[in-house]
């Protein structure tokens, strides 16, 4: 009885990392005209940001926390997971009045 419990409960979790991965979603988040595009309203751990400058100029996405910080030269695109949960305050190192949130459930 007890070798059948392991690989059961092995299929579970395996089922529950696959359900999970599967929910995760992406969410862009623009930088156009010296400015952060909104982020979205909700956002959770396992999602994907994808960064995109469209400015002519370099830009970084950095969390006041030191959580990320994405270098984003002109006219690319950068990816990040999130990894935990809270709020995070980030801005541009190149142009500290450029300012955003996320705001990350579990």
């Amino acid at each position: 009885m007890k070798a059948i419990r392991a690989p059961v409960i092995a299929a579970g979790l395996l089922l529950m990392a696959i359900g999970s991965a599967a929910s995760a979603a992406e969410y862009q988040i623009v930088v156009a005209n010296m400015k952060f595009g909104s982020p979205p309203d909700q956002l959770h751990v396992g999602d994907v940001i994808i960064w995109s400058n469209d400015d002519i100029f370099r830009h970084t996405a950095t969390a006041r926390d030191a959580s990320f910080d994405i270098d984003l030269p002109a006219k690319s695109e950068a990816r990040m997971t999130i990894e935990r949960v809270g709020a995070v305050e980030f801005y541009c190192r190149f142009h500290p009045t450029m300012t955003g949130k996320l705001n990350v459930q579990p």
